[in-house]
């Protein structure tokens, strides 16, 4: 029995399983340490939400505002929107 013969099994399943699962974990460890947000990205969605709060903060301010002046502004344009569809 020749040195080839003997490692023809081992080498089979080396390249049948242990091959595609090494190659597979290999890129599917590297895709998720790439999919982390870099420094610029993460400040640049700091500013984003703080941005957002700040829509927020002024939007609750205007309904108030409305609330006060137009106390049925949201049924009338409630109306307003279903009779244009």
């Amino acid at each position: 029995m020749n040195p080839f013969e003997m490692l023809f099994v081992p080498m089979v399943l080396f390249m049948v399983i242990v091959a595609p699962t090494w190659i597979v974990m290999h890129y599917r460890s590297a895709n998720r340490s790439n999919s982390k947000l870099s420094d610029d990205d993460r400040q640049s969605l700091e500013e984003m939400l703080v941005a957002v709060d700040q829509m927020a903060d002024r939007i609750e301010s205007l309904e108030s505002i409305l609330d006060t002046d137009h106390p049925n502004w949201r049924q009338e344009r409630g109306g307003q929107t279903q009779e244009a569809v």
